[in-house]
Formats: structure tokens, sequence, C-alpha cells
């Protein structure tokens, strides 16, 4: 019987590209189409940073975060694996120090380390955190390439959900899904893509702060993604000028060549996430339900993908179908 994937963002389409490597028939169902702006996927980082966010984020994530690169490889995804670096201005040096006690797997660099691994970074700060076992991809990029291995495969992407299925249906909507599980909340994002061809950053670069930490990402052709706020709101537009600003200025402190950088794009959307801002897979009858992905979408899909379709294949318990009302 062939198994419904509701939903194609970054969680639908790696369950579908799982359960299809497997060799199951399947279809994937999402009124808006293949991947774009209506996505929160579409925003992401794409940071592959398990050790990064142990910082903020429960174990789980660090374990199952470190599953993602190797995943993305095999599905056509182009990984990155440059590593990631954290600084932290003069004034907030112990946010740096606070860092490294709540994370694992990095190295210390001092002025001469860095400048050998981002030059352009030579001089503005005295010491850094390496993370070097971490990478990064391109989003939209990886989206594209499981939607058309998906293709070459025979799973088409419909608007039209199907009026009966007769097999299980995994529902992957995000935060559509609240009409199923009423303890999904949004937490808002903003984000800009900035281009700056002055400046060449090879790596993700972590700018800490005591209110709004940021992210720099690059996309290649000079061009950067610069995130990311977290608002605890399920609004899915409208970006503030006070945030806007704060990442602008933060991005400037970084490298004061990001004060002539064009921006390209402004983004804003609402992540889907449960009170403790872990993943869940849900069973209620022939519907699976996999949600709450938070802020690590391509970092923690693979691992939910896995899980699910070893749930449908052999019955096994996922560790995130822990809850009460799984």
């Amino acid at each position: 019987m062939p198994i419904t994937v509701l939903g194609a963002g970054v969680a639908g389409l790696c369950v579908a590209t799982e359960l299809s490597a497997r060799g199951h028939a399947v279809r994937v169902h999402d009124p808006n189409g293949i991947p774009g702006p209506h996505a929160c996927s579409w925003w992401a980082g794409g940071m592959l940073a398990p050790f990064c966010e142990g910082e903020t984020a429960p174990e789980p994530v660090v374990r199952l975060g470190q599953e993602s690169a190797a995943w993305w490889r095999q599905h056509g995804a182009q990984v990155i694996s440059d590593g990631s670096m954290v600084v932290a201005l003069g004034r907030d040096r112990g946010e740096l120090d606070r860092f490294a006690r709540r994370t694992t797997s990095h190295q210390w660099l001092d002025v001469d380390q860095i400048a050998a691994l981002e030059p352009d970074l030579a001089g503005r700060f005295s010491r850094a955190l390496y993370f070097a076992d971490e990478g990064h991809l391109t989003p939209r990029a990886a989206l594209a390439a499981l939607t058309d291995h998906l293709g070459t495969r025979g799973v088409p992407i419909t608007r039209d959900r199907p009026a009966q299925t007769t097999g299980p249906t995994i529902d992957c909507r995000g935060l559509t899904a609240r009409d199923a599980l009423p303890d999904l909340r949004g937490v808002k994002g903003e984000m800009l893509v900035l281009r700056c061809p002055e400046i060449t950053l090879r790596r993700p670069i972590r700018l800490l702060h005591p209110r709004i930490p940021i992210y720099l990402v690059p996309r290649g052709d000079g061009h950067y993604m610069l995130g990311a706020t977290q608002i605890e709101t399920a609004e899915r537009a409208r970006a503030s000028v006070r945030s806007v600003l704060e990442l602008l200025s933060a991005a400037y402190a970084l490298h004061p060549a990001f004060g002539e950088a064009e921006i390209v794009e402004i983004g804003v959307d609402a992540r889907p996430a449960f009170p403790d801002n872990l993943p869940r897979i849900r069973r209620r009858g022939d519907t699976i339900y996999v949600n709450g992905l938070f802020r690590h979408g391509f970092l923690l899909a693979p691992a939910l993908a896995r899980m699910t379709v070893d749930h449908i294949e052999y019955g096994i318990i996922p560790e995130v179908m822990h809850d009460a009302h799984s």
C-alpha cells in the first residue's frame, strides 16, 4: 500500500526520501506544491552543527544531529565540511567562555590560528572556538536535490490531497498540524541574505552576544545568510525594524565590510516547536505525526526520518515518541 506523506518541507521530504530509498511506494502531498518561500525550511540557515547547538539544546539534539551530514551527502546534497567558528567581541568575552563550558568537540584558536582559517577576520578577535567536525549546506539546493531525487524515483509532489488513503499517512505539516497537535507552538525567526563580495568567509561564523547572538553562513558568490531572531509567536510575516537593525549591527561588528553589503532578501517565518523544543513522532491509528523540529530542521530531519521508517518497518518505538499524546 502506498504511504502518503503530508507536507513537502524538510521533514516531509526527508521522510519520503527515506521511505523511497527502502523500497516503499510513497506519494507526497502539499497544497503549496514543491518547496518555496511558503515553507520555513526555505529560510533556514542550513548549519549541520550539533555540537554548537549543544550550548542550549538538549542532549538528543547533539547526538542525533551527528547523523545529518552523512545522510544529506548520501541523498545528493552538497555538504561543506569546513567546521564552525564561534567568536565574541571584547566586551562579551565571558560569553565565549560560557559557550565553551556548555559544548564539546571544540578547540581554542589564538589570533594566528583564526587568521589561518579565516584571513578576513585576521586581527579582529583575540581567540575563538573552532568546531572542526561540523558543516553546512544550502537549504534551497538541498530541498531541490531531494525533490529531484524523488521525481526520478517516480514520487510526485501533488497539490491535491487524495480523497481516500489505504495505507499509513505521515503528517509533516509543521505549524499547520496544530489542528491535531495542540501543544505545538510557533517560534518566529527573521533572517537576511546579504551580498558582500568584499569579504570571504569559508564557514559559518557565530558572533556571541548576551541578547542577540547571530550567525553568518556563506552561500557562495559573496552571499551570506544572516540570522536569526527567536521570538515566541506564531506570526509568519513582518520583519521588525528593531530585529533588522540588531542583526545588521551585529554583522557590522563582526566585520565593517558588511556595512556596505547589499540586502538581497529579508525572510520571516515561524518554526514549529513543542514546549521542550524537542521533536516528536506521534502515532494515532494509521497517522504518524513528525513535527516540532524547532530550529533544527536540517540537522534533525534525517534522524527523524530514519526513526519513522524503522517504526513502520520493524515496530521500533522511536526515542522521541515518549509523551502522553503518543
